[in-house]
């Protein structure tokens, strides 16, 4: 147990990283997006969540072509990136910008 926990002390994606402390660090982004759901559509910013998409999107391919593979990197920006669609969602269906469902495909029975 002592000797797998030093090793992944020492490893090269451990806590004396970048590698570590970068996910880390992107977790708090993750949180406050999935805290701002249960706030009202209206004050979403449709800037800053698009911002935010193309922010994790561009560190989604980052994390994996960086040597080492950054996994843990990876499996936050993915999170923030569903998250974050997620809100530009609302945001649209505010707007009145995304039609439901059924409204999409009632136009081919007609």
């Amino acid at each position: 147990m002592v000797s797998s926990f030093r090793a992944f002390l020492n490893s090269p994606v451990g806590p004396k990283t970048t590698h570590f402390w970068g996910p880390v660090a992107n977790c708090g982004l993750v949180s406050a997006a999935l805290v701002d759901t249960k706030k009202p559509p209206e004050m979403i910013s449709r800037n800053m969540t698009a911002v935010l998409c193309v922010y994790s999107a561009l560190f989604m391919r980052f994390a994996w072509m960086v040597q080492p593979r950054n996994y843990l990197l990876l499996a936050t920006h993915v999170s923030n990136e569903s998250v974050q669609l997620y809100q530009l969602s609302r945001w649209a269906k505010a707007q009145g910008l995304e039609q439901p469902a059924e409204a999409k495909y009632n136009h081919f029975w007609i």
